[in-house]
């Protein structure tokens, strides 16, 4: 008897190999492909791996643009899409092991994607009908060889339909709604490809409704009455108890009535405390969120790097909803692991002493995984953004044992010739689990002086502020995240994914969030015309639709058949208007690039515009009044470039922003002839001077030259592009740092 495990990712066949063999797994490989053989028991295993999705949706047959079209089936990936076709290899090993095993076990994630994973690779790879199921939080040795002892002898059927369901709506949406935008815009005799999708049109509606109210929104002036001064000679800072003064003149009645005033009396002074109950555990979205306030990280990133402390056996799965850690976990074990890191040494050892161990868990559950938590196992060799992640895993997950923090608030109410003022300080008299959770914790510190009734509080001044309201903000890339999962939009692991889109699409931008004209205007004409298209209720409903399947409460094929006869009645409403939405999508493309492109006016003809512009050599910069006025600049190849809305001081000519990966947005002037790129402080050409005609010191062969880009002069080897080396001169560098 031979059973093939199945995983999802190379990294956890190793794992399961290693953690399941009695002796040691022997590693063999199929045309590159790994896989291992061992014994566990009386049971001889082979374990291998699929890479994701090794079977995507395509439609069997027909014209590539027609809609509605809902006629499609689960195909290799790697025969339907280029970027897939490393998979090939790993389908084939599949097959080939198959054939040698009677008994299958399915060890994907244990979600809704390795569900359906799992269930293609069993049904189309190795032609069975069922497997059996491992699940697991971790990749740890005693949880896998558990997952592997309490295997279910099916899949999890209510996921893999849910999953398969998902997948069908999500292209039966995507395909057809971007079909149809295709199509209309192709009905004004112009071509551009248009997407939206079964989230996406909700998500970008929610950013488009709060980019209006921004614009809409019209501030409102008020006042504010501000009094520092001295008590014991410590520092006060108090506020008129109004607070906000919405008609001036009775601000300016308190600031006339208290003008001059060189002393106020305290009339009152108050203590309240308060407890501040730890942090509950992290679901994935909060861990996004997060890591996003305290590091800055992109929430698609956050999920990328917690994937990888996964795989390592680090921390539990990531991707999970739930807010809670039952006691199945071990807590006193990963604590006791935990001491053995220097890091968090003497901080698990306090945890330890606690009895009972109990978590502050929160409200919100997941019935495949818990909250996320670390293992216990000692990371090596992680990069610096694996370590602040891990460091936020860890410190949150002591926390969350830690006790109430107590915080204490003073009020000192001041009065000066019969206006009252008050002072207000908070600060922390317990930390609790603040001592856990450290450096993330965002609470402002203030301790007013000690005082009694009737001290005298001598004024420094009492000044009126000039204030108004502020719009709403726009959204984060993790705000937004937290707002699509209150509306019940996408999932925990595809947000990040979706927002991501919408930034391809050039439907938002910015890192706060802002919805572009061409956002805006697609949503704007859809609401018009098709408004179905980005219904949120609908989206939700179905998405309720699909936690029915998964509890075995409603079928795939029900819920497959009402979404058919929807977006049936939807498609044909737009065809209907087919040619009026195109128009004014075609406007709202036009706009939207020349806003995107335009980088200022044109310093030969002065009546057009310097556009962005990509051709068959890459991009550059050109006149929109081409042929009449042939002005172009050239641009790099190697970095996404934006208007940077300035000119430059040196030329007049205007700017461009280069962005690069992992590198800060740098402004340079397009013109090759701009003084600002001539070699003239005397440090920079004695520099120039001293290196040009010496050997280069990567090849040894060639000699170096001074070289000039669209960045300026620099030093470089005679022999490029064989030898590629260059050194930037000390006032480029100079420049570029001051940028």
């Amino acid at each position: 008897m031979t059973e093939l495990i199945v995983t999802e990712k190379p990294a956890a066949a190793k794992k399961i190999a290693e953690s399941l063999a009695d002796g040691k797994a022997i590693k063999e490989n199929i045309n590159g492909v790994p896989h291992y053989q061992l014994s566990h028991g009386n049971q001889d295993i082979i374990v291998t791996c699929a890479v994701g999705h090794l079977y995507g949706l395509e439609q069997k047959e027909g014209k590539k643009w027609t809609y509605p079209l809902f006629d499609i089936e689960w195909k290799p990936s790697y025969e339907t899409k280029k970027q897939s076709a490393f998979t090939k290899k790993y389908l084939a090993a599949i097959k080939k092991l198959a054939k040698q095993a009677n008994e299958f076990t399915v060890a994907t994630d244990y979600d809704i994607e390795g569900e359906v994973i799992g269930l293609n690779v069993i049904r189309y790879a190795c032609k069975q009908k069922d497997a059996q199921r491992m699940k697991f939080s971790t990749l740890t040795k005693d949880d896998l060889i558990k997952a592997y002892k309490n295997k279910s002898k099916t899949l999890d059927w209510g996921q893999a339909n849910a999953g398969e369901t998902r997948h069908f709506l999500d292209w039966y949406n995507g395909i057809n709604y971007s079909r149809a935008l295709t199509a209309a815009i192709k009905s004004t005799g112009a071509f551009k490809i248009m997407s939206v999708g079964r989230v996406q049109g909700p998500a970008l509606k929610t950013i488009v409704e709060r980019e209006k109210e921004i614009r809409a929104f019209k501030p409102e002036p008020y006042w504010q009455i501000e009094l520092t001064g001295k008590i014991k000679e410590g520092a006060i800072q108090a506020w008129h108890s109004k607070d906000k003064f919405w008609d001036k003149a009775e601000a300016e009645e308190v600031l006339e009535k208290t003008k001059g005033e060189k002393q106020g009396e305290v009339t009152k002074v108050s203590t309240s405390t308060f407890k501040q109950a730890p942090p509950t555990p992290f679901d994935l979205t909060t861990l996004q969120t997060e890591a996003y306030r305290c590091h800055k990280i992109a929430p698609k990133n956050t999920l990328e790097i917690a994937q990888e402390l996964y795989s390592s056996s680090y921390i539990s799965y990531p991707r999970t909803s739930s807010q809670q850690y039952p006691e199945s976990i071990g807590y006193a074990k990963i604590l006791d692991s935990l001491k053995n890191n220097s890091a968090y040494s003497t901080l698990a050892q306090d945890i330890l002493k606690k009895n009972p161990l109990k978590p502050n868990n929160g409200k919100k559950t997941d019935p495949a995984h818990p909250a996320i938590y670390p293992t216990g196992i000692k990371p090596m060799n992680l990069n610096s953004y694996e370590e602040k992640l891990y460091d936020l895993i860890v410190r949150r997950f002591l926390a969350t044992f830690a006790d109430y923090a107590k915080r204490e608030t003073n009020k000192i109410e001041i009065n000066v010739k019969g206006e009252p003022f008050i002072a207000k300080g908070t600060r922390t008299t317990e930390k609790g689990w603040h001592t856990y959770y450290g450096p993330y914790v965002n609470l402002e510190e203030e301790e007013l002086p000690k005082v009694k009734e009737k001290d005298s509080v001598g004024i420094k001044k009492i000044a009126k502020h000039d204030k108004e309201t502020q719009p709403p903000k726009r959204y984060t890339p993790a705000s937004i995240i937290k707002e699509l999962e209150k509306r019940n939009l996408g999932t925990k692991a595809t947000r990040a994914s979706i927002i991501e889109t919408l930034f391809n699409r050039g439907y938002i931008d910015g890192k706060a969030i802002q919805a572009t004209e061409l956002g805006i205007r697609t949503t704007e004409t859809l609401e018009k015309h098709s408004p179905k298209i980005i219904d949120e209720k609908l989206t939700g409903h179905f998405e309720e639709q699909m936690e029915e399947i998964r509890k075995g409460k409603k079928t795939e094929e029900e819920v497959l058949s009402e979404a058919k006869e929807a977006l049936t009645k939807i498609l044909a409403d737009f065809k209907e208007k087919e040619k009026e939405i195109g128009k004014e999508l075609h406007t709202a493309n036009i706009e939207t690039r020349d806003a995107m492109t335009t980088i200022g006016s044109c310093p030969k003809c002065a009546e057009g515009s310097l556009q962005i512009r990509k051709g068959k050599f890459g991009q550059f910069v050109a006149c929109n009044k081409y042929p009449d006025c042939k002005t172009t600049f050239s641009l790099p190849g190697n970095a996404l470039i934006k208007p940077a809305k300035q000119v430059c001081e040196q030329c007049n000519i205007p700017m461009v922003l280069t962005i690069k990966k992992g590198k800060r947005p740098t402004a340079f002037c397009i013109n090759k002839d701009c003084k600002s790129k001539i070699v003239e402080n005397e440090k920079a050409q004695q520099e120039a001077n001293e290196l040009i005609g010496t050997e280069c010191p990567d090849c040894k062969k060639g000699k170096i030259a001074l070289r000039t880009s669209i960045y300026g002069s620099f030093l470089g080897c005679d022999k490029y592009p064989k030898c590629k080396y260059t050194k930037q001169l000390t006032q480029q560098k100079e420049e570029t740092e001051s940028q």
